[in-house]
C-alpha cells in the first residue's frame, strides 16, 4: 500500500492512474479537493477495489496519522500544492498554507508513523516529495540547465513556497533520518490539465473562438515534460533512488512559449479545422507580460539517467500531439471544469473529512 497526496490533481491524478495500470499495489488517495482536485479525472478507477479515496487536508495531521495508522503504507508519495504562478501572485497565503504549513504537518505525521515502525518496515519506508524546478529561479540564454547542485533562487510567491517544502523535507532527513527522495521536475502538460495552465488553456480557447494570450513577446522558454513520462520517474525514483537525494526530471524538451502556440495550432489546424477556413493562429493576442516574469527554465536530468536508468519516452511533438487530441476526445471532461459542475458533485459526494 502506498498513500498518495494530492492524488485527483493534475500529475497526482495521473500518476494514480499509471500507478494502478502497472502495478497491483493500492492507493490510499489523499486529496483537499480544491478547485483543481478533480475526481473526473479518476473515473476509470472509481470501482476499483485498490483505490481509497480521502477527502482531506495534508494540514490535518490528526487525519493523516488516523489514516498511516489504518492503512499502513510502505510510502508516501507527496503531490499535493498550490502550483499556479499567477494565482500566487494575487492570493499568496493559500500557498504558505499548503505547500509550506502543509508540508510540515504532513512530514510531522510521516515522521511520527515511520518512528514506530518495526525495525525492517522502518528502513524500507520511503516519503517522496514531488517538486518543480522554479525553486532555482531563472536561466539567461547561455546558462547550462539547472542540476540538482543549483543554489534556490526563488522569485514568485509559488517557487518560493515551493523551495520552502523542500528545505523542509531536507531537514526532516538530515536532523530526523526521515528516509526521504525530492524530485524536481520541469513543465509538465498531458491529459487533465487544468485549463488555466498555458497548454489546455491554449487548446480550450482556440476551439470556442477565443484570443489565446501569450505572455509578452512570447520568448519564455520552459522545458516541457510529458505528464506520463514524469510518472515513469517518479516510479523509478521511489523503487531504486538513493535515500536523501534529489532527482531533476526534465524532458529535454526547451520550446519558448509562442512556439509552444503557434504549434498547437497548427494541429488543430490539422486535427480539427476552423469553420470559417481560418487558421488558428490569427487568434494569438500578445497580453502584458506578468510580474517577475522568469525567462528561462531548463533541466539537466543526466544524473537521474545514469543512476536510475531513466529516459523520457515522449518528444515534444510525439506528446504535444497526444495531449491535442486528447482534449479533443474527452470534451465531457473540459466541459465539467469549465462550467464548475465537477465541484458541485464533489461537495455533495465527498465532504471534507476530519480525524
Amino acid at each position: 500500500m502506498i498513500l498518495v497526496t494530492g492524488g485527483a490533481g493534475f500529475i497526482g491524478g495521473n500518476f494514480v492512474l499509471d500507478w494502478l495500470a502497472e502495478h497491483g499495489e493500492p492507493v490510499v488517495n489523499l486529496d483537499k479537493l480544491t478547485y483543481a482536485g478533480n475526481l473526473n479525472t479518476l473515473a476509470a478507477v472509481q470501482s476499483d477495489t485498490r483505490h481509497h479515496f480521502v477527502r482531506g487536508d495534508i494540514g490535518d495531521p490528526a487525519l493523516v496519522a488516523q489514516l498511516l495508522a489504518e492503512y499502513q503504507p510502505r510510502a508516501v508519495l507527496n503531490f499535493a500544492a498550490e502550483s499556479h504562478v499567477d494565482r500566487s501572485i494575487h492570493g499568496p497565503g493559500e500557498f504558505i498554507q499548503t505547500n509550506v504549513v502543509g508540508t510540515f504537518n504532513l512530514l510531522e505525521a510521516v515522521r511520527g508513523y515511520w518512528h514506530e515502525l518495526p525495525a525492517g518496515r522502518k528502513a524500507a519506508f520511503r516519503f517522496l516529495h514531488v517538486s518543480t524546478d522554479e525553486v532555482y529561479g531563472t536561466l539567461s540564454a547561455g546558462d547550462p540547465p539547472f542540476a540538482e547542485t543549483n543554489r534556490y533562487e526563488p522569485n514568485s510567491p509559488y517557487s518560493a513556497s515551493k523551495a520552502a517544502s523542500d528545505h523542509l523535507v531536507r531537514a526532516w532527513h538530515h536532523t530526523y533520518g526521515l528516509p526521504v527522495l525530492t524530485t524536481n521536475c520541469s513543465n509538465n502538460y498531458g491529459p487533465y490539465h487544468f485549463p488555466e495552465k498555458l497548454i489546455p488553456l491554449v487548446i480550450l480557447n482556440a476551439l470556442t473562438g477565443k484570443p489565446l494570450p501569450v505572455y509578452g513577446d512570447g520568448q519564455q522558454i520552459r522545458d516541457w515534460l510529458y505528464v506520463k513520462d514524469h510518472c515513469s520517474a517518479i516510479r523509478r525514483v521511489l523503487e531504486a533512488g538513493r535515500v536523501g537525494q534529489t532527482y531533476n526530471v526534465g524532458g529535454w524538451n526547451e520550446k519558448a512559449n509562442l512556439d509552444v502556440v503557434q504549434t498547437i495550432c497548427g494541429l488543430l489546424d490539422e486535427l480539427k479545422p476552423r469553420d470559417d477556413g481560418q487558421l488558428y493562429r490569427t487568434q494569438i493576442t500578445f497580453v502584458t507580460d506578468r510580474p517577475g516574469h522568469d525567462r528561462r527554465y531548463a533541466i539537466d536530468a543526466r544524473k537521474l539517467e545514469q543512476e536510475l536508468g531513466w529516459k523520457p519516452a515522449e518528444t515534444f511533438e510525439s506528446g504535444i500531439r497526444k495531449t491535442v487530441q486528447w482534449y479533443l476526445d474527452n470534451q465531457p471532461w473540459v466541459q465539467n471544469v469549465v462550467n464548475g459542475a465537477y465541484r458541485e458533485w464533489t461537495d455533495k459526494q465527498y465532504p471534507l473529512q476530519h480525524a
